[in-house]
Order: C-alpha cells, then structure tokens, then sequence
C-alpha cells in the first residue's frame, strides 16, 4: 500500500521522541491533572518543524465553535502549507523507490505521478477530517492540547481523540468526521492507485492513516513543551556566554 511504510515510519518517530516528551515535562506532580493552566498560542504552526500544525488549540477553556468556513480554512492551511508539500515529495521518493505502484513506472515521469497521488491524498484527506465531514454533522476538527496532567495521561487523551472529539454544541462525541473522513478519503484513493483496489489493502491504508494521525496527535501535544525546554537551554547557553 502506497502509505503503509512511511506511515509507520512517522507513528514509530512519535513512539522514539517520547523520551524526549517525558524530559520535556519534566516531573509530574500530585494534583496536576487537576490544575487548569491556561497555554499560550503556540508561536509555530508546524510540529518538527515540519509538520503542519493549523488544527491545534492550546485550551478549551472558553470554548466557541468553528463556523463551517473557518473548518474549511483550516484544512485549507494545512493542505497547501510547504510542510504538506515536503511530506508528499518525501512520501512520493518512497513509494518509487520501492515501486509500490507498478503502474506509475520510474524516471521524473514516474516520479511526478507518485507526488500527484501523494499530494492527493494529503489534500483528500485533511478536507474530509477537516472540512467537509466536521461541517456535515457539526462536529471540531481542531486538537484540543490537554497540557497538564502526568505524561502518560496526556499520551492517552492524545490518542483518544481519533476516537472521540468535541460536538459544534460543546459535548464529547464519536469522532465520526476522522473516521470516516479518512475512510472516504481511502476509497477515493482507489481510482488512482490502480495496483492497489482490494479490501485488504483500503484497511491497510485506513489503519496506517489512524495510526499517524495518533503519533501526529502525541507531537502536537508535546511539541510546545520541547520547543520551550530548548528555548530555555538555548536563552540560558547565550546568558552564559
């Protein structure tokens, strides 16, 4: 399947930059869980510096829906952002490499096709979790950080909201727009990649996809606390000298 390696790539680079997520944080104390802090808007709009990072809310306190053009927005942002455009040409020089569609052949012909169906699938993908499907049935595309609360609990409600996600009404609900917004993107996908149209192999594309929108997820929540810590080291470093 065209995304399975890479994908588990980018879920596998969550999974190692947790180390890093825990000496972030730093040590968790008794009744963080239940100290609302509020959190600064992050000053970055991509994770790793890469990574488009249009979707994220540093809070829910004060909590306000999205009306349907600005859902729309941001999938617009995180679609046509520099960072999409990397990943898809990343993506792209993958699959060629391990001829994961036949069809689209080699040479910079081969090539431009790959990035085509990559970029499509990026552009597919995030207005129907982003957009189209949060606008349908009044559901937030946006990640809501949690921020406080031990480590492993914040690593567990990051990834709890592929499953569950805030209601235009403020309620928790089935997060039924990441569901099937990436199952629609999936079958979309299918009209072109021609060597890959089993059912077998639109599950493995939807499970690899759930499975970076988690890691995904997990560097959105850790992201500003590793930006501040080297911030801090670095601030400290040049006092020094």
């Amino acid at each position: 399947m065209f995304v399975s390696r890479l994908a588990w790539m980018i879920a596998i680079l969550a999974v190692a930059v947790t180390p890093v997520c825990v000496w972030a944080q730093g040590p968790d104390t008794a009744d963080a869980a239940h100290t609302p802090v509020e959190q600064p808007e992050p000053k970055s709009k991509h994770v790793l510096f890469l990574i488009p990072n249009f979707r994220t809310s540093p809070t829910l306190q004060q909590y306000a829906p999205l009306p349907a053009r600005e859902k729309f927005k941001i999938a617009s942002q995180d679609s046509f952002d520099r960072g999409t455009i990397a990943l898809a040409a990343a993506f792209a020089g993958e699959s060629q490499m391990t001829n994961a569609n036949k069809s689209f052949g080699q040479g910079v012909e081969g090539y431009a096709k790959y990035f085509g169906a990559a970029y499509t699938d990026f552009v597919v993908g995030n207005f129907m979790t982003e957009g189209v499907y949060p606008t349908l049935l009044h559901q937030d595309p946006r990640y809501f950080r949690r921020a406080t609360g031990s480590k492993w609990s914040r690593m567990g409600y990051a990834v709890s909201q592929i499953f569950v996600t805030h209601g235009d009404n403020g309620h928790m609900q089935v997060n039924y727009s990441e569901l099937l917004g990436n199952s629609t993107a999936v079958a979309i996908s299918m009209s072109y990649y021609k060597d890959n149209r089993t059912v077998g192999d639109g599950i493995s594309k939807l499970g690899s996809q759930l499975s970076v929108d988690m890691a995904s997820n997990v560097l959105k929540e850790f992201w500003p606390d590793i930006s501040r810590k080297f911030s801090r080291q670095h601030k400290q470093g040049t006092d020094t000298n």
